[in-house]
């Protein structure tokens, strides 16, 4: 590899990979977890045998990509002939021959193609009907995330060269206030007056963190740009080490990442081998390296100090604060923490300067936001939209809405820390301040939807389940308090509550929300407070009339045969405890205090005559 000793070199080999000779077809194949998941390595393998036996290997270009964020129709190929791209959906190994005999811009016969629905503002401007702008993912699913060149020849580690080269740290932390960006991990803290507060600390030795521990239930974003873009957060921690004075990186990543890991490792070793991690950076004096930590899939460790605590090897836990680890981190040493998201940010904004990144989103929450998609959704997969997107642009417009045609009942953004947001607030444009008045958050930017069969008692006690598991257990609002919140939550759903309980209920999430120690313990009544503020009158249906009105809660479930009973026998031979009897052409009985609300009857039933109540 070329070892790179000045930003003109740098230029010159963006130029050199640019000029290179390239097939007139290009073949990008979405790789990624998701993609591999649903079969795009026999894929790939059948495209390679297929150039082969056609003899295509000078026409043909095959690129293995990170995720295009289709996740709905993986495996996906994207085929560029020229100024044509056409994106398949769905691709498979049968499909392979086809796909590479058709004539340039035109669909292979018997396949799926997708629209591309997003534009990259860096070189486009937004086409009708393009809801989303790709920054952060602007390299995801359109590079080799394996290749260094590739991303150097796409104006990678451009804005590093830069900064260290023609700008004071001082001026590059002013850049990055001034374009307004916000954490994108949490609750939007403004990142350039985090790199302020550690570049004002004093001593020699100082971190950069990257929190890559996404626990999120529905969250994948941060996966998706490790697995796909992983140079571009590397850039970006060299540029934050450069402006607040640190001189090593750490990257927190869970474990259970284990393409992403691999991908970032290589980034980093070809990144060192290229002189653009190390020592001496392009010449400017200005040194940094990025070590990887492995995290055991431990949630609480996504709050900042847990995660710290864990780098140093003790258990997660979280502290008070102050000191903020900005005064006093990672072995007690002014440290930056921020998310892979907000990294990703910073090289397009050093490129391209904070005018043009408050032209996109809001006055109060400038850029784009990165939402996993996931729940009932027609279109699960990854959005990256202008921040002041309205909910229902992103939920009917780019994820088609709602499976099965059913209705849309509320979307849970946030993750568990996070609330659920119903029909009444489809049309508000979302950033951080209406979607904290929404009784919700950001959060990292899970969105996971519900429909008319979701009951929301149940979901909150699902999300406080996973913060049940979760918690480090180190103060009582979170170990206890939510404990037992949701014993008060199992009393609803299985029919033994009183109106005493859910009293109990709303004076326990307030205090817990009061007096918990750390993020994740006074955030974890909102699933409960969001539901009873917007379907209190669900919770009420369980207690004063032991029903669930969306039929989810098991043990309050009812099945009765009707009259349209023909007596075929069919759901009594399907009942796994024999609770069902009846002579045959007769209306059949089931004996309620067998009966263990499986719902097999119902679903057997030919003749719809088992109603559910």
């Amino acid at each position: 590899m070329q070892k790179i000793t000045s930003p003109a070199e740098l230029a010159a080999l963006a130029d050199a990979v640019n000029q290179r000779p390239r097939a007139p077809r290009r073949i990008l194949i979405s790789m990624g977890t998701c993609g591999i998941a649903a079969g795009a390595t026999p894929v790939r393998d059948a495209i390679i045998d297929e150039i082969a036996a056609q003899r295509l290997e000078r026409d043909v270009e095959l690129v293995e990509v990170g995720c295009m964020g289709l996740c709905h129709a993986e495996p996906t190929l994207m085929v560029i002939d020229g100024d044509r791209t056409l994106i398949y959906g769905d691709v498979g190994v049968g499909q392979v021959p086809a796909i590479l005999s058709a004539a340039p811009g035109e669909a292979a016969v018997g396949t799926r193609t997708l629209e591309r629905n997003w534009y990259y503002p860096e070189c486009e401007k937004p086409a009708e009907g393009e809801l989303q702008a790709r920054i952060v993912l602007r390299n995801t699913g359109r590079l080799d995330p394996e290749d260094t060149d590739a991303y150097i020849a796409a104006g990678g580690y451009q804005a590093l060269a830069k900064a260290v080269t023609t700008m004071q740290p001082q001026e590059v932390i002013q850049l990055i206030v001034d374009s307004g960006l916000r954490g994108r991990g949490g609750g939007g803290f403004p990142t350039g007056k985090k790199w302020q507060f550690a570049a004002a600390q004093p001593g020699p030795e100082k971190f950069m963190i990257c929190n890559a521990d996404e626990g999120d239930p529905g969250a994948f974003m941060d996966r998706a740009v490790l697995e796909g873009d992983p140079n571009a957060v590397l850039e970006a921690m060299a540029i934050g080490g450069y402006a607040t004075g640190a001189s090593k990186g750490v990257i927190y990543i869970r474990a259970e990442y284990p393409l992403a890991v691999r991908r970032l490792q290589g980034a980093i070793d070809r990144a060192v081998e290229m002189g653009l991690l190390g020592r001496n950076i392009f010449g400017s004096g200005f040194s940094f390296e990025i070590e990887l930590k492995y995290g055991a899939g431990a949630f609480v460790c996504g709050e900042e100090t847990a995660l710290i605590h864990s780098i140093e090897g003790m258990r997660g836990e979280p502290t008070f604060k102050p000191p903020f680890p900005a005064v006093q981190g990672l072995w007690k040493k002014p440290t930056v923490v921020n998310n892979v998201e907000t990294y990703a940010c910073i090289p397009a904004i050093v490129r391209n300067g904070a005018d043009w990144f408050r032209s996109i989103g809001t006055a109060g929450s400038p850029g784009t936001k990165v939402f996993a998609l996931a729940g009932k959704i027609s279109h699960v997969g990854l959005a990256e939209v202008p921040m002041g997107m309205t909910l229902r642009q992103i939920i009917f417009g780019i994820g088609a809405g709602i499976k099965g045609g059913k209705e849309f009942k509320a979307v849970q953004t946030g993750g568990p820390s996070g609330g659920c947001i119903t029909a009444a607030n489809l049309d508000t444009a979302i950033d951080y301040d209406t979607l904290k008045a929404l009784g919700s958050m950001m959060g990292s930017g899970g969105m996971i939807v519900m429909d008319e069969d979701d009951c929301m008692v149940n979901i909150a006690k699902f999300f406080l389940e996973f913060t049940l598991d979760e918690s480090c257990g180190k103060c009582t609002p979170c170990r206890i308090g939510n404990k037992r919140m949701h014993e008060l939550l199992d009393d609803i759903t299985s029919g033994r509550a009183t109106m005493e309980t859910l009293d109990k209920l709303k004076l326990l999430s307030r205090t817990i929300k009061d007096t918990a120690l750390c993020g994740l313990g006074q955030t974890s009544p909102n699933p409960v407070l969001s539901t009873l503020a917007n379907f209190e009158d669900e919770y009420l249906a369980h207690i004063r009339d032991h029903r669930c009105p969306a039929g989810s809660c098991a043990k309050l479930i009812h099945y009765e045969i009707s009259a349209r009973c023909i007596g075929c026998g069919l759901c009594a031979r399907n009942c796994p405890v024999d609770a069902i009897s009846g002579e045959r052409k007769e209306r059949h009985v089931i004996d309620q205090s067998k009966c263990i609300k499986c719902g097999v009857c119902h679903q057997t039933c030919k003749f719809h005559a088992v109603d559910k109540n």
